[in-house]
């Protein structure tokens, strides 16, 4: 009984960590990024859930700036992958090498490892690239491990993946099927600054200020904190509410309201209900709560269902998109009782 209070207790100590330390790395991040709260905060979300985000925004938002200052401060090793038409599934995981053994005079392969075993990877433009190299990132997104030549490579953990995608560029894109968009825990949207926020951005990023970054966290604090996420329980009416918000944007299934109905051609699966609860479970955590409520599952809807929602040619037609019919959802489907 003693050990499970004991235990109960450093939970506790670990959930006011967290909610200390968001704050501080808010502040850290703020000396290089202007703005953008919403997304820092989603960010944080998907790596003490164990999950990847798809940054949806046009160029020059400082979201590679974001990510590399994100792994600067967490002290976790951070590389950048530049997705092009001929990019091979090698450059991302490595490549086996014939190497001389000077002692022996043998020849034995050796396996060079790819920029994919870091912590934090970066697919910048990952829309750039063929399905077969796109595959050889997911993979490693799924299962934390890279196979080359019949033998298996663990990922350091934690293994965190950042893709990128310009919404406006178009030509010469292989855009990311259904399925492979549903590994992704949240699509983030980057938007633009505000007035006030582009004329710091100006100021700062023109002067000859070097800003010096603190580490806040180790990779060792965050594998204990997304250990902790995942023990924060959960109520059967919050879990219940979750798994409603998502039967409700498949179109055949009877909880689809008839408003929304003509506007979806594809709903969200199974793994967005998971990722609702994680996503509520992180953030609960990061604002100091020891359970989650039925507003932190709304909170994280957009982010999770806004790439699960596949729109009718009706929806176009109408000039609707998936947040619109979330925003509808989230009026029509009632917040259970607890």
């Amino acid at each position: 009984m003693h050990e499970s209070v004991e235990m109960k207790n450093t939970d506790l100590e670990a959930v006011e960590f967290l909610k200390k330390a968001r704050q501080t790395l808010i502040q850290e991040i703020e000396k290089v990024i202007v703005g953008q709260h919403e997304v820092i905060d989603e960010l944080l979300m998907a790596l003490f859930s164990r999950g990847h985000c798809l940054l949806i925004g046009v160029p020059g938002l400082a979201k590679t700036l974001l990510i590399s200052t994100l792994a600067r401060i967490l002290d976790l090793e951070f590389n950048r992958i530049q997705f092009t038409p001929d990019l091979m599934p090698s450059d991302i995981i490595g490549t086996e090498i014939i190497q001389d053994d000077a002692s022996t005079g043998e020849r034995r392969l050796r396996f060079l490892k790819g920029p994919v075993f870091a912590n934090v990877v970066l697919a910048d433009e990952i829309n750039r690239t063929p399905p077969k190299t796109q595959a050889a990132l997911l993979q490693s997104m799924q299962e934390y491990k890279v196979s080359v030549g019949g033998v298996t490579y663990d990922l350091e953990q934690p293994f965190f993946v950042l893709a990128t995608q310009n919404p406006i560029e178009l030509e010469g894109t292989y855009p990311l099927p259904e399925a492979q968009l549903d590994r992704f825990m949240f699509n983030i949207y980057v938007d633009y600054p505000k007035a006030e926020e582009e004329i710091e951005i100006v100021l700062s990023t023109t002067s000859a200020l070097e800003p010096q970054l603190d580490i806040i966290m180790s990779g060792a604090d965050i594998l204990r904190l997304q250990e902790i996420i995942r023990k924060v329980p959960a109520a059967e009416h919050v879990v219940k509410y979750a798994v409603e918000l998502v039967r409700s944007t498949r179109p055949n299934d009877g909880t689809c309201p008839d408003s929304i109905k003509n506007w979806i051609s594809w709903g969200a699966g199974p793994r967005a209900s998971q990722y609702l609860v994680l996503g509520a479970k992180a953030r609960a955590v990061m604002y100091g709560h020891y359970h989650i409520s039925c507003e932190d599952i709304r909170a994280v809807s957009k982010p999770v269902l806004r790439h699960r929602i596949l729109t009718s040619f009706n929806a176009e037609a109408d000039g609707i998109d998936s947040l619109h019919i979330i925003d509808e959802l989230l009026k029509i489907v009632k917040v259970p009782e607890p």
